[in-house]
């Protein structure tokens, strides 16, 4: 199957294949047709699905042939993370098509919000948004949902843990009665059945489970501070036999920073990045393929955008915030029944999210010393996330 069998706009399609977009996952074959013909859906999906181009491919298609100027659809995610990503991934899938999207969420200073109130008054089709900061735009009324067709609740077990039942009850009672909703969750308890009874109308359900890293992968990290990661990085390109190798870093200013740093050491490294022009991109993964650039750094766009074989080392110069991120990226090795090494670099701040990859995939990485003659690296603390997320959660929700 392909995505050219959901009969999508053409304009979303270009948008597939720029971010290189091949087949469908598991849960995009059996949730897309369904959210196609307007059903309510319940998915129990985790992390690392593709759950969400799952939903954001078939609203896409389907606000492409509505008028726009009002809100099509709302989006509520638990985290200011989350509703970036979400933006970023519809930005990216929406590249070709005339849809407008802006992330809703807390924190930052004023600017934010001014940004955040001209988008919705200027008009945008979809509202990604943490649900107290949503409520806060809805108490002023500068936000009207009565023209909401489609409502999606992401990781909506997180959501209820936080203690978002009832500002999500409330933000329900500002949209129009006959909608779609669609609710996807890493877990199914009884809390989120109880939800989808009051929200949702005879929703199909869909589950999907955990896809897992290739066996071939040898996976390792090292607990490092940030002012060493260079160094340490170096330090493995040269003492090791790697041949095609991939980097990964947070963004694209550490991308062009890491660049510099690593040809001014004399590494063989290119950037790959949005500020190439679109024929620089396609001849730099030519050269890249054919072995004529040996390395090459980017973001999170590259790993989902690159389909090479014969890669032998990726390196996570950061944790990716999202599992799924991880899994896409050290996927881009031991492909094709291949072996293949990839790398982690955690700091101590980082340590949380590398917990959180380390459950999804149900495998404990091993933290390797830092070589001879580099500072020692923090300890890694596994359960620094679920001590710390009470109370950190408990601040937010307080603001």
């Amino acid at each position: 199957m392909t995505f050219d069998d959901f009969g999508f706009d053409p304009d979303l399609l270009d948008g597939l294949d720029t971010m290189g977009y091949k087949t469908p996952t598991p849960i995009q074959e059996q949730a897309i047709p369904l959210i196609l013909k307007d059903r309510d859906i319940v998915a129990c999906a985790q992390t690392g699905t593709g759950k969400t181009a799952a939903y954001v491919l078939p609203l896409l298609d389907k606000i492409l042939s509505l008028e726009h100027g009002a809100i099509n659809t709302l989006i509520l995610a638990p985290t200011r993370e989350l509703a970036q990503q979400i933006d970023q991934q519809i930005e990216g899938l929406a590249y070709y098509a005339n849809v407008s999207s802006i992330p809703v969420y807390g924190g930052g200073d004023g600017s934010v919000w001014e940004q955040q109130k001209r988008a919705i008054q200027k008009g945008v089709d979809i509202v990604i948004a943490t649900p107290g900061r949503l409520i806060s735009h809805l108490a002023n009324g500068l936000l009207k949902l009565d023209q909401v067709k489609h409502l999606v609740l992401d990781e909506a077990d997180r959501m209820l843990d936080m203690g978002f039942w009832d500002d999500i009850v409330k933000i329900v009672s500002y949209l129009p009665q006959y909608r779609q909703t669609l609710l996807f969750s890493a877990t199914m308890p009884p809390k989120i059945r109880q939800l989808a009874n009051q929200i949702l109308n005879n929703p199909a359900e869909v589950t999907i489970a955990i896809s897992k890293p290739a066996e071939g992968i040898l996976q390792q990290a090292y607990m490092v501070y940030d002012e060493n990661k260079t160094a340490l990085l170096q330090r493995i390109l040269k003492d090791g036999n790697y041949n095609s190798i991939l980097i990964f870093a947070s963004s694209k200013e550490n991308v062009k920073k890491l660049e510099r740093e690593l040809r001014q050491a004399g590494m063989p490294v290119k950037a790959f990045h949005s500020d190439l022009e679109q024929a620089e991109r396609e001849e730099l993964l030519r050269q890249f393929k054919s072995k004529q650039v040996p390395a090459l750094v980017g973001t999170d766009v590259l790993s989902r955008g690159i389909d090479v074989e014969g890669i032998d080392l990726v390196v996570n110069y950061d944790v990716p915030p999202d599992p799924e991120d991880y899994i896409h990226r050290i996927g881009r090795t031991a492909r094709a029944a291949t072996t293949g090494t990839a790398i982690t670099f955690v700091n101590p701040k980082d340590s949380y999210k590398f917990n959180k990859i380390e459950s999804l995939t149900g495998k404990i990485v091993p933290k390797l010393e830092m070589p001879a003659g580099l500072p020692p690296g923090p300890a890694y603390e596994p359960d620094s996330f679920k001590s710390g997320k009470k109370k950190k959660w408990n601040k937010f929700r307080k603001k």
